[in-house]
């Protein structure tokens, strides 16, 4: 039996951030295809064979090849562990994204070579800073003609302010491409050759020996020269810069012919942390402490569309959970047995019985979680640090199209809101429904699934941009209200005003000093 601090040392946890269309769900696919946990990488683009990634279980997703929400994927290697939490590709979730990032040890950061750094991938990557989170950096599409490698390197250090060491550098690129010279296996990994020829061993002056083909490229005279120009001027290697996220391993290669994954895997596996301690209300939280807690990080309606079910995500952060164990939920102080759970490789599931500090669970959930909910089996109630909520930028109002089918559309309103992505509000007198989100594309999604997993077909009327603030409870005035400052209440029956624009919420704060405006992101600032 190994002891439970042994099995958390060998958990991994991590996310992939990235640009829409960098790359990252045909990367999840070839790690989980080294993984075993699939056998053939269905990539995103291969529509009309009927090969859909694996991460990617929406009907929406599979239709437009992008990635809405977080899947959980989990498989073992080389002894180790690994859970990788899929992102939403798509900027308008971002929210959920944030979330997930909250739920991790350490992140993968894609970069297109042709593209660089581009503004999604910036976003995230300052919410991995400010934890201070630890971020491995894999160079895609070096199959494909791309900016210059010291460019890319430059481009790191310049637009996120993050230090980098090159784990390899690539021989040539696009067209030319010859593979990798590898500074840390001390190898060199050539593209597309048979599998006995792929490794090269280099001598103690870093170079091949004898009469190798690739020797007689000019492109390796090249990339010596720059490996040469890396030792003498780079970065040097640090353990703990990419401990605390101040320095980044840099991997190239090319995902969608899977090239230099296996490489990267290997060497991320080695240097990524395992579940760190946690910070709550009650102090830091050693991951192989004997009582059992963990946070909500997201929470999914119909991930069987047959079941009509929920389940909320939850990360392990200390002790070990066992099916059927009790736990307390710290926001009611309710007890409550954990009989019915789930682990995930996108859609297919299976029955979980144990699982330690990093690892991420399922819960069938009836309605009882709410995003941030922290659980634990321990005496003393703990709470995890609050997740970030973004204000939401675009609303509509929204209305059943069948008046006959209002317990169709109720209950879908009411499913999808609780998994975070859409905000509900309701207007004060009449109860409209108004809809908030952070970008368009949620709000189709929204009225996609209404239709397909509620049998409600919805009216939407856009309302435009507006500004939410909300106030004291002490402090509504109904005669407040007008198009321009428009009183609502939230889901959880805050009340709060929509305001039109910037000066419709100065006017309002000039007029009205008295009343106190607050804003959902307070507490969580993004710079």
């Amino acid at each position: 039996m190994t002891s439970l601090k042994d099995e958390v040392l060998s958990r991994r946890t991590f996310a992939i951030i990235s640009h829409p269309d960098a790359g990252k769900t045909t990367l999840t696919e070839q790690l989980l295809l080294f993984g075993g946990a699939i056998r053939a990488a269905g990539t995103v683009k291969g529509k009309k064979s009927g090969k859909f990634a694996t991460s990617d279980w929406m009907e929406i997703e599979k239709q437009r090849g992008i990635s809405v929400t977080s899947s959980v994927m989990q498989f073992e290697y080389d002894g180790k562990r690994v859970n990788i939490l899929d992102t939403p590709g798509h900027q308008d979730f971002s929210e959920d994204t944030y979330r997930t990032l909250m739920a991790v040890d350490s992140a993968v950061m894609i970069v297109d070579a042709a593209k660089g750094i581009e503004e999604q991938t910036l976003k995230l990557f300052k919410v991995c800073r400010m934890r201070g989170i630890p971020i491995f950096t894999f160079i895609n599409k070096l199959d494909r003609q791309g900016k210059t490698p010291l460019e890319l390197l430059a481009e790191l250090e310049e637009v996120l302010g993050i230090e980098s060491y090159p784990m390899n550098w690539p021989i040539g690129m696009g067209k030319e491409f010859l593979g990798i010279y590898d500074r840390f296996h001390k190898r060199i990994e050539q593209f597309r050759v048979e599998e006995q020829e792929r490794f090269l061993p280099l001598n103690e002056d870093g170079e091949l020996e004898g009469d190798s083909p690739i020797k007689q490229s000019s492109l390796y005279e090249q990339a010596l020269e720059e490996i040469l120009l890396l030792d003498e001027a780079g970065n040097e290697f640090s353990n703990e810069r990419i401990a605390n996220g101040t320095l980044t391993p840099v991997f190239f290669g090319s995902a969608l012919t899977n090239f230099g994954v296996q490489t990267f895997l290997e060497t991320y596996l080695q240097f990524a942390p395992p579940p760190q301690p946690r910070t709550s209300d009650v102090g830091t939280v050693d991951p192989a402490d004997d009582n059992f807690s963990g946070f909500v990080f997201k929470i999914q309606a119909n991930m069987n569309p047959a079941h009509r079910d929920r389940i909320a995500f939850v990360r392990i952060c200390s002790g070990q959970f066992d099916r059927g164990m009790n736990v307390t939920l710290s926001r009611t102080g309710k007890s409550m047995k954990l009989s019915q759970s789930t682990q995930f490789l996108a859609d297919d599931r299976s029955t979980v019985n144990t699982a330690v500090s990093g690892d991420i669970i399922g819960l069938y959930d009836t309605g009882t979680y709410q995003i941030g909910d922290t659980i634990t089996s321990g005496k003393q109630l703990i709470n995890y640090e609050k997740l970030p909520q973004f204000s939401p930028e675009l609303f509509v109002k929204v209305s059943a199209k069948n008046v006959m089918k209002q317990k169709h559309f109720h209950k879908g309103i009411h499913q999808l809101v609780q998994e975070g992505a859409i905000q509900l509000y309701k207007t004060y007198r009449m109860e409209d429904y108004i809809l908030g989100a952070v970008g368009q594309l949620q709000f189709e999604v929204f009225v996609h699934r209404m239709k397909n997993e509620y049998n409600s077909d919805v009216i939407m009327e856009p309302i435009g941009s507006k500004i939410p603030r909300w106030i004291n409870e002490d402090q509504v005035n109904e005669s407040l209200s007008s198009s321009r400052s428009l009183l609502v209440k939230d889901r959880f029956d805050k009340p709060l005003f929509l305001f039109e624009n910037d000066f419709a919420l100065r006017w309002f704060q000039d007029k009205h000093p008295e009343i106190k405006l607050y804003d959902a992101l307070e507490g969580f600032q993004e710079n």
